[in-house]
C-alpha cells in the first residue's frame, strides 16, 4: 500500500540530488576572487576602485558572456574590464559623505555551451567589507640615524595628540600638518633596530623600522665653574654636519636649580653650536648628555659658587 508514496518520495529526493549536483557543478565553473583589500586610504575624491578577478574553470563557458556586477548599497552596478590584466573587472564607487566602510558582494552572470543551445548561469560571492583609513602612514623619511636626529613620518590624518614610539618608548614628537609628523630619536642604545609605532586617539599604526647609529659629541669646556648669575658658553661639536631638521642634544642635570640654559639643537648643515649656561643657586652636580660617548653618556661637572 505504501509503494506509490515511496516512489514519489524517491523521485523527489532524486530530483533534489540532481538539482544539488547541478548547483555544485555550475558553482565550480568559475573562481571569483576579490582583489580590493580590507582597507583603503582616504582620498579627496571619495572614489574607490573595487576589483574582482573572475577566472573561468570550465572550457564550456563563453568568455564574452561573463558580466560581473558590484552589488552595494542596494544597487547592482555593472563592472568594466580592467586594463590591469586578463579576467580582471573593476568599478569606481563614489562613497557617500560621512561613510568610512563599504559592504558589498559580487554577482557574475555568464553563459556556457550545451549540446542544445547556450544556457545562462550566475554566481555570487560572500559579503565583503572594506574600511576607509582616515589616518595611515606612508613611510619614514629615513631608516637610520644617531640619537637626537629628527626623523619625518609621511602619511595622512595625523593629529596634534599623536605620539611616535620606539619599541614602546615615547619620543619627543612634533606635529607639523595632517600629512607630516616628526620625532627626535631618544637616548637609546646604538647599533640596534627599533620598531617605530604611531599612537593616538585613532589607535596604533606601525610606521617602520629605524636603526640607531653610534655617534660622538665633543663638549668644551669639559667642566664649568660659575658664580650665581655668571654666564659661560658651552660648545657642542659633532663629527659631521647635522641633517635636515637639526640634531637635538637632550642635556639634563641633577642640579636644576643651579643651572639655567636653553635647549641644545645643532642647526641643519652645521657641526657645532654654542649655548649660554648661567649659574643659578649655589650647588654642584653634572650636566648629562645621554646616547653619546663610549659609555653612552657624557658628563660635564658643574659647580655654582
Amino acid at each position: 500500500m505504501h509503494t506509490k508514496p515511496l516512489s514519489l518520495a524517491r523521485k523527489f529526493l532524486l530530483g533534489l540530488a540532481a538539482l544539488l549536483g547541478l548547483v555544485l557543478l555550475t558553482g565550480c565553473d568559475m573562481t571569483l576572487t576579490r582583489i580590493t583589500p580590507d582597507s583603503l586610504p582616504e582620498n579627496p575624491s571619495q572614489l574607490y576602485t573595487i576589483t574582482l578577478r573572475a577566472t573561468p574553470k570550465a572550457g564550456s563557458i563563453i568568455k564574452d558572456s561573463i558580466t560581473p556586477f558590484l552589488v552595494i548599497d542596494g544597487q547592482s552596478l555593472k563592472m568594466n574590464k580592467s586594463p590591469m590584466g586578463e579576467d580582471l573587472y573593476e568599478y569606481d564607487y563614489q562613497l557617500p559623505n560621512g561613510r568610512d566602510e563599504m559592504a558589498y558582494y559580487f554577482l557574475v552572470q555568464y553563459q556556457f555551451e550545451t549540446s542544445a543551445r547556450p544556457r545562462s548561469q550566475e554566481m555570487y560571492t560572500e559579503i565583503f567589507h572594506t574600511k576607509i583609513a582616515r589616518r595611515y602612514v606612508l613611510s619614514l623619511e629615513v631608516n637610520r640615524g644617531p640619537v637626537g636626529a629628527r626623523v619625518n613620518v609621511l602619511g595622512r590624518g595625523f593629529a596634534a595628540q599623536d605620539t611616535v614610539y620606539l619599541d614602546n618608548q615615547p619620543t619627543r614628537t612634533v606635529y607639523e600638518s595632517p600629512n607630516s609628523i616628526s620625532f627626535f630619536i631618544p637616548a637609546v642604545p646604538a647599533n640596534r633596530n627599533y620598531k617605530v609605532m604611531l599612537g593616538g586617539a585613532s589607535g596604533n599604526s606601525f610606521v617602520g623600522t629605524l636603526r640607531v647609529d653610534p655617534s660622538n659629541v665633543q663638549v668644551f669646556p669639559t667642566a664649568l665653574t660659575l658664580h650665581s648669575g655668571e654666564v659661560q658658553n658651552l660648545t657642542f661639536t659633532l663629527p659631521y654636519a647635522a641633517t635636515a631638521g637639526g640634531l637635538l642634544l637632550d642635556v639634563t642635570t641633577d642640579v636644576p636649580e643651579s643651572v639655567i640654559m636653553p635647549e641644545v639643537v645643532v642647526p641643519a648643515g652645521q657641526s657645532s653650536v654654542s649655548v649660554p649656561v648661567q649659574g643659578g643657586k649655589k650647588g654642584s652636580g653634572n650636566l648629562s648628555l645621554k646616547g653619546y660617548g663610549p659609555s653612552g653618556e657624557i658628563l660635564v661637572p658643574i659647580t655654582v659658587q
